[in-house]
């Protein structure tokens, strides 16, 4: 244990964590010249593509220094908040975390809130200024932001170019250094944290673990904690950074087990692995908790069996989705699945279509509402359905979240702009250096979920950054809107709104139900309305087939009787007609 480090790079989006990473593999030799690629520790095709880092990675290096073998285990963690739950984990499986911040872009929102993530664990923080070799590298103000953040000397922050590999020499050696060991007792019955997991189906589920105390080999019962299960060990390994059988991990190392347990839901993140049911589990981890919703629907509704496979291993290697089935009349059955952002709902969908094959129907994300009734109760609204009368309504309330956006001087009256369109809280501006500072606002979380982070980077040119935290449910003056077809709630097409957007949010919907409804043999009225108040109204014209075009000439009054025949028949229809909505009308809806 003396000789083991356990660490993470942390930083915000796009600051160089992916190619630090592939040089310390190099300098390592983990990784042989000819096999080396750019990001190798981004597995996933969809992480190559966008350029990012969606799944924290662990991996084990040998490294030596003064003649002394040391074995690292690194665990490379994504930058984006909505993937934060990802790196809270990592960091609770190490003792030390590399600082990595941008020289052309200087400390970000996300780089604020990963640090302090990391000052709640006590971790060794070893802070790095990356990208020194860039022209437009700020590298001594970086630096000093740094060092300021952090209460150190400049001396203290370490210089490098993870492209280049400037720097990094002396950057390993000092994580040798500062980083301790790791603590535990190898002679104390096996407790083994659970930080992140996967499916495989020969092995059953791989539970990727941080070993606390005792030892684990293959071949030996194992018992889970929190779910009260028995499983036994196919093979125990590390990561090299794919899969390595060794036969055994001790304490203060982090590799996997392959548990044999086939039942997905059985293994959790956070539960402790041990031989015997009466140890004292591991403290875990703080649940997330998802506050954007989305329903979820296979496009065959006979792969419906598949996709909750593939939800139940999905949720393996995605701690922070939930999911709970859900039925609509004009969809079939699905899923109402939650989600820490918007981004994480369009990864998570993206890898259910990519590696499990499924065809999906997606609906606009969504947040969860509160009331509270005259009876004191709190009652969570997770779709229109739910909403409940205003006669047993005392009060209904909205999560909020607190927002901070680091942003460039310049762009400074844009960004304001934007947030004064919103309904939201200034709270404070702090300045960081002379062309950066931090805008702190407090806003319903309904405000920015939708499209609000890629008007922000447009506004300003890629260069400001957001990172938010939920604050609590406050009241809120919302309403149920709903929507009219020829008289009938169509309660498909529910909404809830604020209720100064209800009349401009019901007009949208009426204008572009009007475009995908199908005319009919009589005029439909579509109407939107509040607690029974119509607001908005649009019509479709009837379809009108044209009865006079077999009479050519004659007298007038024989077309305007078969006129006044059609007008009749058009007035009947609509008394005793029936809108039937085609299923592609709701898909059309749906996805708006």
């Amino acid at each position: 244990m003396e000789n083991t480090r356990n660490f993470v790079i942390i930083s915000h989006i796009d600051h160089g964590k992916s190619t630090l990473a592939d040089r310390f593999l190099e300098i390592t030799g983990t990784v042989p010249k000819d096999k080396m690629r750019p990001q190798f520790l981004d597995m996933m095709e969809l992480e190559r593509e966008r350029g990012i880092t969606i799944k924290m990675q662990p991996c084990r290096m040998n490294y030596t220094l003064n003649l002394k073998p040391y074995t690292l285990n690194l665990i490379d963690t994504p930058g984006h908040v909505d993937f934060s739950y990802e790196v809270s984990r990592a960091l609770a499986a190490v003792e030390g975390a590399i600082l990595l911040v941008d020289a052309t872009k200087g400390v970000q929102a996300q780089t604020l809130a990963n640090l302090e993530l990391a000052k709640k664990q006590n971790l060794v923080i070893i802070p790095a200024v990356n990208k020194i070799d860039l022209p437009q590298a700020k590298v001594e103000e970086t630096k000093e932001e740094l060092a300021k953040l952090l209460n150190i000397s400049k001396e203290e922050v370490f210089m490098i170019s993870a492209k280049q590999g400037k720097g990094v020499d002396q950057l390993i050696a000092a994580l040798v250094q500062k980083v301790p060991p790791p603590k535990g007792e190898i002679g104390k019955p096996l407790r083994a944290l659970i930080f992140d997991s996967k499916y495989d189906p020969f092995k059953g589920v791989i539970a990727y673990v941080r070993v606390v105390d005792g030892t684990i080999s293959a071949n030996e019962k194992i018992y889970l904690i929190q779910a009260k299960t028995e499983g036994e060990t196919k093979e125990v390994g590390y990561f090299s950074p794919e899969l390595k059988a060794t036969g055994d991990l001790k304490t203060g190392e982090i590799g996997y087990i392959a548990t044999g347990i086939k039942e997905p839901g059985k293994v959790r993140v956070g539960d402790t692995i041990t031989k015997i049911s009466n140890a004292k589990p591991l403290p875990g981890y703080k649940e997330p908790k998802p506050m954007v919703f989305a329903s979820i629907y296979p496009e065959d509704p006979d792969d419906l069996e598949l996709f909750k496979i593939a939800l139940s291993k999905l949720k393996l290697n995605d701690a922070s989705l939930v999911f709970e089935a859900e039925a609509k009349e004009a969809l079939g059955r699905g899923f109402r699945c939650g989600f820490l952002g918007t981004l994480h709902a369009e990864i998570a969908s993206e890898r259910l279509r990519r590696e499990f094959g499924l065809n999906l129907i997606i609906s606009t994300p969504s947040v969860i509402y509160k009331t509270i009734n005259k009876k004191n109760e709190e009652v969570f609204i997770y779709s229109p359905s739910d909403w409940p009368s205003p006669a047993e309504t005392r009060e209904i309330q909205e999560p909020w979240m607190k927002v901070e956006i680091m942003v460039p001087t310049n762009y400074l009256g844009r960004v304001s702009e934007l947030l004064k369109n919103l309904s939201g809280t200034y709270i404070e501006t702090k300045y960081f250096s002379l062309d950066r500072l931090l805008l702190i606002y407090e806003f319903p979380l309904r405000e920015i979920i939708t499209g609000f982070y890629d008007r922000l980077k447009g506004i300003t040119q890629g260069f400001a950054s957001m990172n938010y935290e939920i604050l609590g449910y406050r009241p809120g003056d919302l309403v149920k809107l709903e929507i009219l077809i020829a008289g009938e709630i169509e309660e498909f097409f529910s909404k809830i709104v604020p209720k100064k957007e209800a009349y401009l949010e019901g007009k949208k919907q009426l204008l572009k139900l009007k475009e995908v409804l199908p005319s009919q043999l009589f005029a439909v009225s579509l109407q939107a309305q509040v607690e029974g108040r119509i607001l908005a109204r649009e019509t479709i014209r009837a379809k009108r087939r044209d009865v006079i075009a077999p009479l050519y000439g004659g007298d007038y009054t024989r077309k305007r009787k078969l006129l006044e025949k059609q007008k009749k028949g058009k007035k009947e229809l609509k008394e005793k007609g029936r809108i039937l909505i085609p299923p592609k009308v709701f898909l059309e809806m749906f996805r708006s």
